[in-house]
């Protein structure tokens, strides 16, 4: 028996989830994410390392750029089969990389126009990596899969989704493989979350596989609690509003965002924060929402118990969308404490920048990070301490105070990443741990080394391996 395993991305970094799984004579794609870290984002541009027309099929474990973005270069270039995923990750899909496809154009335009200002060229060509048009293309060949029911893919190869607790939708794609009379799972863990969280349910435990692929973003520290990040929420709240300054919040379109306005709606029925204008300045954040009222069937206990008790968190008063670059840029001019939440996470594009170059270098402003900073990323840069950063072309003072709410993240910290792995009732053949910087990975690579005495490779980029 025979199964190859290629790792095309989130192999000692975070961003651009891809593996390839070739069995039986078909070659399955686990995602086709984006890559977003500064030295990476080169990978954005190259040929993929194997012909996408000879792709039989993605899988995707969810709607995050780093694990879609790449969908519309995929299929431009040839791929033509099916893309499977859940009914809640296909809708946010389409909002994700419209939205990426618009922002990518724009950005394009906006560089040409610079760069001709600047007398310039930058090391790249300045076009869009991919077109609303390219985006468009993509949607017929989605898929939609119930959670816990199986789809054949081909003679022997079999794919299941589970619940992964990350974001609406989210799914750890089981693969079974059927060959010579033998039989192998292999576990692809997408990002998996974090139990006890609000909105959505648990992530599913699972107790046999053969390998697994397991996620190590936070694989090397250990969360706050859910009590210290409402602490740490209203006290940047209740200490910026009392200084007369604005709060900007960097956040994902998916799930982040919906889980800061339901953390902002528990605060408010508690009487812990004043009364506050919350702007969701996020076009595709905003539809992201919409979604998540369309699908409470996704919902764990306590979101659908708060829904029978307060409506939803989603209509806090004092809540607006932003939906127009109007509507964007009169927020500058509105005295009085803002809270601004604005895409992208971090800081990569979208309209946080421009609420960056109007609020970072004022001492008496906060920005509230909520979510991890890759390296390379401008959110990074601000999170490490930079004394000047460059935004939209131009260097500007950091001066504005900056908070970090860590225990916020949608991922599994090293201990919960562990006593999911430790749900398994006989110790699988192999661990491959993925999608975390490299320090993240080795170290959680040798944490659970030592806890279980398992196989565990931390894989590079472009790194086969056949498993037995």
């Amino acid at each position: 028996m025979q199964i190859k395993l290629q790792f095309l991305g989130a192999a000692q970094n975070v961003t651009g989830s891809r593996h390839l799984l070739q069995a039986n004579g078909v070659r399955l794609l686990v995602d086709c994410g984006f890559y977003q870290e500064r030295q990476f984002r080169a990978r954005n541009w190259d040929r993929f390392p194997v012909e996408p027309a000879n792709i039989d099929a993605v899988l995707l474990t969810h709607a995050h750029l780093d694990h879609c973005g790449l969908l519309p270069k995929l299929v431009r270039e040839g791929f033509k089969g099916r893309i499977y995923c859940t009914a809640a990750t296909a809708e946010i899909v389409r909002i994700i990389l419209l939205d990426s496809a618009k922002i990518q154009e724009e950005d394009a335009e906006y560089k040409r126009k610079r760069h001709k200002r600047e007398g310039r060229k930058g090391p790249y060509p300045v076009v869009p990596l991919y077109t609303t048009e390219d985006a468009e293309a993509c949607f017929p060949l989605f898929s939609t899969l119930e959670y816990r029911k199986s789809v054949n893919i081909a003679d022997g190869v079999e794919a299941t989704l589970y619940d992964a607790g990350h974001v609406l939708g989210s799914s750890i794609i089981r693969v079974k493989v059927r060959q010579d009379g033998q039989e192998r799972i292999i576990l692809f863990s997408g990002d998996i979350g974090r139990p006890d969280r609000p909105i959505v349910c648990d992530p599913t435990v699972f107790d046999y596989a053969d390998y697994v692929l397991i996620e190590s973003t936070y694989g090397d520290r250990v969360h706050q609690d859910t009590e210290d990040i409402k602490k740490l929420i209203a006290d940047v709240i209740n200490s910026t509003k009392k200084a007369g300054g604005n709060i900007i919040v960097p956040s994902f379109a998916l799930e982040r965002s919906q889980e800061v306005l339901y953390y902002i709606n528990e605060l408010r029925l508690a009487n812990r924060i004043p009364k506050l204008k919350v702007f969701l300045d996020s076009p595709m954040a905003s539809r992201v929402t919409r979604v998540f009222q369309n699908h409470p069937e996704l919902f764990d206990k306590e979101m659908t118990e708060f829904v029978k008790r307060h409506k939803s968190p989603f209509d806090l008063p004092g809540l607006k969308m932003a939906g127009t670059a109007k509507e964007s840029k009169a927020i500058n001019h509105i005295k009085g404490t803002v809270m601004v939440i604005a895409g992208s996470g971090m800081c990569t594009g979208g309209r946080v920048k421009h609420h960056l170059v109007n609020n970072i270098s004022r001492p008496k402003n906060t920005i509230m990070f909520v979510g991890y900073q890759a390296t390379g990323t401008l959110g990074r840069s601000i999170v490490d301490g930079a004394e000047r950063v460059r935004i939209l072309g131009e260097k500007y003072k950091v001066k504005a105070k900056i908070v970090r709410v860590h225990g916020f993240s949608a991922h599994a910290d090293r201990n919960e990443l562990l006593e999911w792995l430790k749900e398994f009732q006989a110790a699988p053949r192999g661990i491959f741990v993925v999608h975390g910087e490299t320090e993240s990975a080795l170290s959680f690579g040798d944490y659970v080394r030592e806890q279980t005495g398992w196989k565990v490779t931390v894989p590079a980029y472009e790194d086969k391996i056949v498993l037995d």
